[in-house]
C-alpha cells in the first residue's frame, strides 16, 4: 500500500509540499442519483472522517441534477465530487476537473452495468427486442443527460445501434434519477426505464418491496466504477491530504479502525470498498462510447449530403484513432 501511495503521489505531482492559500472549507459534490436526504445520510460518516484528515470543515454539496454539480465545480463552489464517468468527463472538460481515485466494490471489483428495467407484471417487455419495438406504444423513463448508465450507455447500445430515437419511438418519455426511474417502474407509471446494478442493489436494501416488483430486461457491457474528481487548481498541499485520505481509508491503521472505515464505506452510496488510484485516462472508454454514438447517428442522418456525411465521419474516425492510441499507451494509473 505504501508503494501505491508513493507512486500515486509522484504521478500527481504532490511529493513536494507547496505554499498554498488557506482553505477554510471543502465542498464535496454528490450527484443526484436519489433524494438528497438519503445521499446525505449515506455520505455523512465518510465526509466526517475526511474533515478530520484535512483539518477543515467538509460540507456536502447537492444540486437538482448532475449538471448542477458540474457547474458547481466550474464556478468553484465544489472542490471535489463523486461523479459517474460521463459526468466526470463533463467536469474534466468544462470545469477544470481531474480524476484522482476510483471507487471499488467491497469484493474489489471495479465496474457495474447499465440496465433497462420493467415491472414484473409487464408481459409485453422481456428483452431488448421488445424495448426497441416502437409499435408497442411504451412509456419510457430516461436518465439524467449527464448520467453514464442512465443515459449515455443505453443511448448507444440500446438506441443508436438499433436506429431508435426514444422521443419518436415511445408514447411518453420522462427524465428522472435512478431512484425515481426505479420507483416509476415499480408503481407502473412507466413501462420501461434506465437504471444500473448499483442503484438496484441499493433499492433492494432500502425498499425491498419495490425492488421485488422490477425485472431486468437488458444489461450493458461492464462500465468502469465511478471516479472521484477534484478541481485541478486546488492547493497542492490540500490535494496531498485528500489523496492520502482516500488511498489509506479502510487500508491503514489499527485493525479496529480499519474495520470501522470499511463498514462506513460499505454503507456509502450503494456500498463501496476501498479506493484505488486513477486518472483522466479512466474516461477514455467513455469518450470512445460518446464518439461511437455520434458516428452511428451521423451515419444514419439522411439530412446530410454524401459529402457532408463523409467529412463528418472522417473527422470522427480520426478522433477515434487518436483515442485508441491513447488507450493503448496511457494506463488509468
Amino acid at each position: 500500500m505504501k508503494r501505491i501511495l508513493a507512486a500515486g503521489l509522484v504521478l500527481a505531482g504532490l511529493t513536494a509540499p507547496l505554499a498554498a492559500e488557506e482553505m477554510k472549507q471543502l465542498n464535496f459534490g454528490i450527484i443526484s442519483t436519489e433524494s438528497s436526504t438519503g445521499l446525505a445520510k449515506s455520505f455523512e460518516p465518510m465526509l466526517k472522517d475526511l474533515e478530520k484528515a484535512v483539518g477543515v470543515p467538509v460540507k456536502a454539496y447537492f444540486a437538482q441534477d448532475y449538471a448542477g454539480v458540474i457547474e458547481g465545480m466550474r464556478f468553484k463552489k465544489v472542490d471535489l465530487a463523486w461523479y459517474g464517468n460521463k459526468s466526470a468527463m463533463e467536469a474534466v472538460d468544462r470545469a477544470d476537473g481531474e480524476v484522482f481515485v476510483q471507487t471499488t466494490k467491497p469484493d474489489g471489483t471495479k465496474g457495474y452495468y447499465s440496465l433497462i428495467i420493467a415491472n414484473v407484471d409487464n408481459n409485453a417487455v422481456n428483452n431488448l427486442k421488445d424495448v426497441v419495438d416502437c409499435s408497442k406504444g411504451l412509456t419510457f423513463g430516461n436518465g439524467d443527460p449527464n448520467s453514464t448508465s442512465g443515459n449515455l450507455v443505453p443511448s448507444y447500445y440500446v438506441f443508436a445501434l438499433n436506429k431508435v430515437e426514444p422521443n419518436s419511438c415511445y408514447k411518453r418519455v420522462v427524465v428522472s434519477n435512478h431512484e425515481g426511474n426505479a420507483l416509476a417502474v415499480a408503481n407502473k407509471q412507466v413501462d420501461i426505464a434506465t437504471n444500473n446494478t448499483e442503484s438496484m442493489d441499493r433499492l433492494k436494501q432500502l425498499r425491498p418491496d419495490d425492488a421485488a416488483k422490477i425485472k431486468e430486461v437488458w444489461r450493458s457491457p461492464l462500465i468502469p466504477s465511478d471516479p472521484l474528481v477534484w478541481r485541478a487548481d486546488l492547493p497542492d498541499d490540500m490535494k496531498a491530504k485528500i489523496y492520502t485520505f482516500f488511498l489509506t481509508y479502510g487500508r491503514l491503521g489499527p485493525e479496529e479502525e480499519v474495520a470501522r472505515q470499511r463498514a462506513v464505506l460499505a454503507k456509502t452510496s450503494d456500498g463501496w470498498g476501498v479506493f484505488v488510484p486513477s486518472s483522466n485516462a479512466q474516461l477514455y472508454p467513455i469518450r470512445q462510447l460518446e464518439l461511437f454514438k455520434t458516428r452511428v447517428k451521423t451515419q444514419n442522418d439522411d439530412k446530410l449530403s454524401a459529402d457532408e456525411k463523409a467529412a463528418k465521419l472522417k473527422e470522427i474516425d480520426a478522433q477515434l484513432a487518436d483515442l485508441d492510441q491513447k488507450m493503448k499507451t496511457t494506463p488509468a494509473m
